[in-house]
């Protein structure tokens, strides 16, 4: 048995590990074993072999096949694992390769624990045909099933192309290094014949690429290590399956600790930028936030914190990008933001700060009223608690859509300065009197007047909180506590929905 363990974890031999390692990467079984907790890395199905006899395949049997899987533990919280092992046939997908994968993901639905999913591969093995494309559809089944009931997350650590590119398309987050790393369904050779277009396998779907311009990839490392341990922070967020509440920390941060910066942050004058990142880290315990796809749509922020030790999702507009305009990108970027929160219990704080949707024809063309219809009904559709600041701005159609009162908030807070209201008071002044300016004699006087006379009416949250649809006007320096005691209030919120197989969110 000592001897099979051996062979068997040299996977593709000697030769092809020391090549890797010349490389300066980790082979299969090296990855997971610095992925995991010191010692706890155990491996299911490390004698299989694969069946195919074709193209002198069976002159290559490999105890193992190309992809190691198994559990192992996070932080002492069990995870189910598997890693593609390129030294073996590049990592190809076998059918027993896919039976493998596919075991561990069964036992992680039925046990509850998380999927982690480390892809380096060539894609399907072209010499088992038909059985390996089998292979895939049953990974994807599996990915669908699981999706909202165990988190799955992904990792790219080497080549993804063609079919095996939507496995990790259907799981919550994905993974890249900024190097040696690809997802593309379609390679540039393929391309070059079909398109005539010249594109480098960076450019089509190197991490910069899909962090940036497809918005596919949530995360980019500088290195393997580097992502993994960015992984094991993700999943201290999360709880196991959507049946339990995410893992509470201790913290040193006192909930009611006040954040005098915050009054000096937002400009008066509301056509002026600012961060809305330093609102976050300032309102979060020890101002630390681990941000989601941070090079995309970067008009909008998402991410993890946490709160007297609880996680929470963030959602924000940001200022300093686009004005905080609400786009096609941005739209979608938090909405599924949004529905993960949902799907797994973790509370969500939304710091608004939106002076509408992008106007133009490219997006209209494009379909912002459907993509933006994405995040409302995701608000509207989530039962967690949700809790929502409004910093200054809050216009329009993009005002219901950030988690209003109206698609049944918690507990909607504003600042003093916040305006609320359908439009901008240059835009609305313009549509109410145009044809008095018309007529007056002095039309830049009236004008002027008017404009105070909006501003004095609609440039402060209180018309709002008239109404109810603004729980309290609060200072900005007590936005943590505020925010504390609004999450301990809704903690044990809980929240029915009509009975029905599924909605039908406008994809």
């Amino acid at each position: 048995m000592q001897e099979r363990n051996k062979k068997a974890s040299l996977g593709g031999g000697e030769e092809k590990v020391a090549a890797r390692h010349t490389k300066g990467l980790m082979t299969a079984r090296e990855r997971l074993e610095y992925f995991l907790d010191e010692g706890t890395f155990q491996e299911v199905d490390r004698f299989v072999l694969h069946r195919c006899n074709d193209f002198d395949l069976d002159k290559t049997r490999i105890p193992g096949d190309a992809v190691v899987t198994g559990y192992g533990k996070v932080d002492g919280r069990p995870v189910y694992v598997f890693a593609q092992d390129f030294t073996v046939l590049g990592g190809s997908l076998s059918k027993v390769c896919s039976e493998k994968i596919c075991k561990i993901m069964d036992l992680a639905l039925a046990h509850g624990c998380p999927v982690v999913g480390l892809n380096d591969s060539g894609g399907a093995r072209i010499q088992e045909g038909i059985d390996s494309l089998a292979g895939y559809g049953e990974i994807f089944w599996r990915n669908t099933k699981s999706s909202g009931v165990i988190p799955q997350i992904s990792a790219i650590l080497g080549p993804c192309a063609g079919g095996a590119v939507y496995s990790p398309a259907i799981t919550d987050f994905i993974f890249m290094m900024k190097e040696n790393s690809y997802m593309f369904v379609t390679g540039p050779e393929v391309i070059r014949a079909v398109t005539m277009e010249e594109v480098t396998m960076d450019d089509l779907g190197g991490a910069s690429a899909h962090t940036a311009k497809s918005g596919v990839v949530h995360f980019v490392a500088d290195d393997e290590k580097k992502c993994l341990l960015m992984i094991r922070e993700l999943l201290s967020f999360l709880p196991l399956n959507n049946r339990e509440n995410p893992p509470i920390y201790k913290t040193n941060d006192p909930v009611d600790r006040k954040e005098m910066s915050l009054r000096e942050l937002i400009p008066i004058n509301s056509k002026l930028p600012y961060d809305i990142k330093n609102v976050i880290t300032a309102v979060a315990d020890d101002n630390y936030f681990f941000e989601v796809q941070s090079n995309y749509a970067q008009n909008v922020v998402i991410g993890f914190a946490r709160i007297g030790g609880r996680p929470i999702g963030v959602v924000a507009n940001q200022p300093n990008y686009l004005a905080g305009c609400l786009d096609i990108d941005a739209s979608f970027k938090a909405a599924r933001f949004v529905r993960f929160c949902d799907a797994f219990n973790i509370p969500l704080v939304s710091f608004v700060d939106v002076p509408g949707f992008l106007p133009g024809t490219d997006q209209e063309y494009s379909g912002i009223i459907k993509h933006g219809a994405k995040l409302m009904y995701a608000y509207a559709e989530a039962t967690v608690p949700k809790i929502t600041v409004i910093t200054r701005k809050a216009y329009g159609g993009a005002y219901i859509v950030m988690s209003s009162k109206h698609l049944r908030s918690d507990f909607n807070f504003a600042y003093p300065n916040a305006e609320i209201a359908v439009m901008g008071s240059e835009g609305a002044v313009n549509i109410l009197y145009k044809n008095d300016m018309k007529k007056a004699t002095n039309p830049e006087e009236m004008r002027k007047e008017k404009l105070d006379e909006y501003n004095e009416k609609f440039a402060n949250p209180y018309a709002a909180a008239a109404k109810g649809y603004i729980d309290e006007v609060i200072f900005p320096e007590d936005t943590r506590q505020k925010v504390a005691e609004a999450l301990d209030l809704a903690y044990n919120k809980r929240e029915t929905t009509p009975p029905r197989k599924h909605g039908n969110i406008p994809l």
